[in-house]
Formats: C-alpha cells, sequence, structure tokens
C-alpha cells in the first residue's frame, strides 16, 4: 500500500536478510509474477512493483510513469528498511525503470538484470525500420547511460533463445559495464524462472 492505494504485491517474511523490489516486464501484471517468488531466497522479503495503467492501478503507462513508481516504491521500501540491504531485480522492461534507480543518490545495494536491454530503440529497430523507429519512439531507456555510474554489484541475465529480445542485447548491456557478471541461460524470453535458471540473491 502507498497513500492507500495498491502498488503491488508482497512476499513479507520476518527479519529478511534482504528486501527485494521487482520490476516486471510489459505482458501481464504484477499479480501474475507470483512464479518469480520462488527465484528469490526464502531469507528475503520480495516486493513485486505495479506499474500505472496496469492490473488495477490507475494511471497512463511510459516511461516517465514507470521510472516515478519505481521510485516512489524504492524510497518507500528504503524507508521501511533503513538497515536492510535494499536491492533490485528486473525483467525484460522492467531492466528500464531498474536502471533508472541506479542513479539515483541512494542506489539499490545490488542489480539483476533478467531478459534485458541495452536501449530500448535498438530492440525496436530488430523488427520496423529505424526511420520509423526514430519518429515514432517516444519512450527509450538507454540502461548503457543508466548503469554507466552505478558502483554496486550487477548481474544480468540473457536466454539464449530469446524471440523478444534478442540475447545480443544482454550481451551488449554487460559489455558495456565490465564490473556486470554476465550468464546465458537455456529458453526463451519467459522461461528464466523454469527448473531454477536463475536464482536471484544477495551476495
Amino acid at each position: 500500500m502507498w497513500n492507500g492505494k495498491i502498488i503491488g504485491y508482497a512476499r513479507q517474511i520476518v527479519s529478511p536478510r534482504n528486501v527485494w523490489l521487482l520490476l516486471h516486464g510489459n505482458a501481464g501484471q504484477a499479480s501474475d509474477r507470483l512464479y518469480a517468488v520462488p527465484s528469490f531466497s526464502s531469507d528475503d522479503s520480495v516486493f513485486i512493483l505495479e506499474y500505472p495503467g496496469y492490473g488495477s492501478r490507475a494511471g497512463v503507462p511510459s516511461q516517465e510513469t514507470f521510472n516515478r513508481a519505481g521510485r516512489e516504491a524504492y524510497l518507500l521500501l528504503r524507508k521501511t528498511y533503513p538497515h536492510n540491504p535494499v536491492c533490485v531485480a528486473a525483467e525484460s522492461i522492467g531492466s528500464g525503470p531498474a536502471s533508472y534507480l541506479a542513479s539515483l543518490s541512494q542506489p539499490p545495494d545490488k542489480l539483476i538484470l533478467i531478459v534485458p536491454f541495452d536501449i530500448i530503440s535498438l530492440v525496436a529497430k530488430d523488427y520496423f525500420p529505424a526511420f520509423l523507429v526514430d519518429r515514432m519512439l517516444k519512450d527509450n531507456w538507454d540502461n548503457v547511460e543508466a548503469l554507466a555510474n552505478y558502483q554496486g554489484p550487477v548481474e544480468i541475465f540473457g536466454a539464449e533463445a530469446d524471440s523478444i529480445i534478442p540475447v545480443r542485447h544482454a550481451k551488449a548491456l554487460a559489455a558495456a559495464l565490465p564490473r556486470a557478471k554476465m550468464t546465458v541461460i537455456g529458453g526463451g524470453h519467459n522461461d528464466w524462472s523454469h527448473q531454477g535458471r536463475v536464482t536471484i540473491r544477495n551476495p
């Protein structure tokens, strides 16, 4: 809850070792992401953000509203858990607002980006002519730029058979961040939570 409104869903435990904010992908809504919870340690609390305009949350989806919602939730967790590491995990389009959080004055203690992009306009150009993308695309998260000054640990997971955000985008993001740990997993874009392909931990 935030200002009396539901802004997501949570698995809360008493005295968590870590607190995680999960920023989900484009399709579906936060309540559909319960499949991701087993990827986190049972010692950690997990908060799944709902985006404006998704599920029952009012608002209009955009880069600005996603970033603002992510910042509000992240700062709320920082305030609620002042003595715990607060980390961020994200999948797919959620890697955009997650990378934005790395630019805050008190950034996440750790970032885990799953099937992410480097620059979203480059993904769009995989599907549409470049002149159309340049003319029509209003929101253009640049994760390379957003993460350039982040000093915390970064783990990146790309899916080798990803047909939505081809794995080369995850590899390009990792290549731009020498401190990042890159792992290529089997399966497609939406298979990362299956069979323990990704474990989300701090440290």
